[in-house]
């Protein structure tokens, strides 16, 4: 039953990029050249005479999870840097598995909606839209959410063993930002701890511990 779930995934996303956020393609494809020097919005075109079969095909999601971090999650992303046939296509996708507890932490993909299948376990799945109303459901196997661009959203296994979901994104790279991260691990320079102090409602004492979390990871 489990291997019927993608199949229907796929039947369900097939007509995803027509809506796609990324430009529409001129050619029929366009497999990137991650190694040119050229800088553009997307990447430029491989030789079509050097392009194979193969270059259509990726294998990276038939590897069963074992990188989970810090937070019991596993993320498996399949944008156009790990597929360079997705260049043009509008449309990328990403595999999250969780160990029990594992927390996907409050994010955004600026670029990106995101249409995702729960294939195993239970996940509590929030976003906030920009009214900051928080609209949540706990998901199951074979059920469906979806994330408006740009909002901030997190996922949280409630469930007793292992969870997993597959996510689509009408984006050939959707991006990810991570709210922790952007508010209290950035560079070149960290954000004045008097923004932080003033903009969280917190002490000094509070912003130094949660910076010195970041520093740890």
């Amino acid at each position: 039953m489990a291997s019927f779930f993608p199949l229907i995934f796929l039947l369900l996303v097939l007509p995803f990029p027509s809506h796609s956020s990324d430009p529409s393609p001129l050619q029929d494809f366009c497999v990137a050249d991650l190694k040119s020097p050229l800088l553009i919005n997307g990447y430029p075109c491989k030789n079509p005479s050097k392009i194979t079969s193969k270059d259509f095909f990726y294998e990276g999601l038939t590897q069963n999870p074992n990188n989970y971090d810090s937070l019991g999650v596993d993320l498996s992303q399949v944008s156009v840097n790990q597929f360079p046939a997705l260049n043009t296509m509008g449309m990328s996708m990403n595999r999250v598995a969780f160990q029990p507890g594992g927390l996907n932490p409050p994010h955004i993909h600026p670029r990106a909606t995101e249409l995702s299948l729960v294939t195993e376990g239970k996940i509590f799945v929030g976003w906030i839209s920009t009214d900051y109303v928080m609209y949540w459901k706990i998901m199951s196997a074979g059920e469906l959410f979806i994330i408006p661009p740009g909002l901030v959203h997190f996922q949280l296994n409630v469930g007793k063993g292992n969870a997993r979901f597959y996510a689509s994104f009408n984006s050939q790279k959707p991006g990810i930002q991570i709210l922790g991260q952007a508010l209290f691990n950035v560079t070149p320079m960290a954000i004045p701890d008097e923004v932080l102090t003033k903009a969280l409602l917190v002490n000094q004492t509070i912003i130094d511990l949660i910076k010195s979390k970041f520093a740890q990871h």
